[in-house]
């Protein structure tokens, strides 16, 4: 449920994009979305990088060549669509639109197993 939801108990288009991305996440993660968050707040210090590797469902290899900028720009975007704050969040059109151009093709230009979450998050 999107943060905001919770206190005005009013659905809008951002709340849409806040499911999406959690949905994203949670299919790419291959667990709930809370598990990471809470794994997030007790065994992360505030400054240091996960890794998008470490984020990724462990039971899957790693995704090579272009489906590993697949991956990231979609992570990438996830994470914009899971922002706290509802009007800093892409808009669906948006994230339709970036999902579906060749920019998602792209190649990588660091090494897939050194991408980390942090980065990614500001990204979009």
């Amino acid at each position: 449920m999107a943060p905001e939801l919770a206190f005005t108990m009013r659905v809008t288009n951002k709340c849409d994009v806040y499911s999406f991305g959690v949905v994203v996440l949670e299919i790419m993660m291959g667990r709930h979305l809370g598990e990471l968050l809470a794994s997030l707040s007790v065994s992360l210090p505030e400054n240091a990088e996960l890794l998008l590797k470490d984020l990724l469902d462990q039971r899957l290899r790693p995704p090579p060549g272009q489906s590993a900028a697949a991956v990231a720009s979609m992570v990438t975007m996830a994470l914009a669509c899971t922002r706290n704050n509802a009007e800093s969040r892409p808009t669906m059109d948006f994230v339709a639109k970036e999902l579906s151009s060749a920019r998602t093709q792209a190649n990588l230009w660091i090494p897939f197993g050194m991408i980390t979450i942090n980065k990614r998050s500001t990204h979009i």
